[in-house]
C-alpha cells in the first residue's frame, strides 16, 4: 500500500470517528478545508476519503453543495439490525466447529478491550471492537460473499452516533451488550448451534436497545 493510500484511509477513519462521536451531526456539512487544516494535509487525500465515504453510502454528496453527514432513520436502523441479526447468526453456525482456543483467546481479549473503551466513553473504539469480536468467527465461515455482505452492513453503522444519549443508561446498555459477548463464547465452546443462533438473532442483535444505539 502506498503512503498516499494509507493517508486516505487515515482521513476516512478520522471523519468516521468524528461522526460516531457526535462531533459531526446528522445533516451537517463536512468541511473539506477544515479537515485539511486539522490534519495538515493537502486537498487530494481529504477529497478521496470523502468520495469513498459517499461511495460507501455513509455520507451524502450533493452536487454544488458538498458532502453532508447522513441521517439514519428509525426504520433504517430496524431494517439494518434485522438483516444483520439473521446473517451474523447464520455465520456463527457455519463456524461453530472451526474455532480454536486461539480464536477464543482473541475474542476474550477483545471483550476486555471493549470494557476499557466503555469505561473511557470511547464509543468509536467500542464500535470498532464490537465488530472485531464478531469478525473473529465471521472470518472462519468459508463464505466470501457472506463476509462481504456483513462487512458492508458493518460500515452502515457509521451514522449510528452515541452523542446526545443518556450517558448513564448508555453506559449500562453497552456493558450489558459486552456481557452478551461472554455468553456467545460459552455457546461456541459448548457447540450449542441452535442456542447460539437463537441468542445472536433474538437477544444480542435484538432491537430492545435501539433507542440508545
Amino acid at each position: 500500500m502506498s503512503n498516499y493510500e494509507s493517508l486516505r484511509d487515515y482521513v476516512y477513519k478520522y471523519i468516521s470517528n468524528k461522526i460516531q462521536n457526535g462531533e459531526l451531526q446528522s445533516n451537517q456539512k463536512i468541511s473539506e478545508a477544515a479537515i485539511c487544516k486539522d490534519l495538515s494535509i493537502s486537498r487530494t487525500p481529504a477529497r478521496e476519503a470523502l468520495i469513498q465515504l459517499a461511495s460507501d453510502n455513509l455520507i451524502l454528496y450533493l452536487p454544488r453543495r458538498g458532502f453532508f453527514v447522513k441521517e439514519m432513520s428509525l426504520k433504517e436502523k430496524l431494517d439494518l439490525y434485522a438483516v444483520l441479526a439473521c446473517l451474523d447468526a447464520y455465520a456463527a453456525t457455519l463456524t461453530i466447529e472451526k474455532l480454536s482456543d486461539e480464536d477464543f483467546k482473541d475474542m476474550e481479549d477483545i471483550i476486555e478491550k471493549i470494557d476499557v473503551a466503555i469505561e473511557n466513553r470511547n464509543y468509536s473504539l467500542y464500535n470498532e471492537l464490537q465488530f472485531g469480536f464478531h469478525n473473529v468467527y465471521l472470518s472462519k465461515c468459508d463464505n466470501e460473499k457472506l463476509i462481504e455482505i456483513l462487512n458492508t452492513l458493518e460500515h452502515s453503522f457509521l451514522p449510528v452516533t452515541y452523542a446526545n444519549k443518556n450517558p448513564e443508561v448508555l453506559f449500562q446498555v453497552l456493558k450489558d451488550v459486552n456481557n452478551e459477548h461472554r455468553n456467545i463464547i460459552e455457546l461456541f465452546k459448548k457447540k450449542k448451534s441452535e442456542e447460539l443462533e437463537h441468542f445472536l438473532r433474538e437477544v444480542h442483535w435484538a432491537t430492545k436497545y435501539l433507542d440508545m444505539v
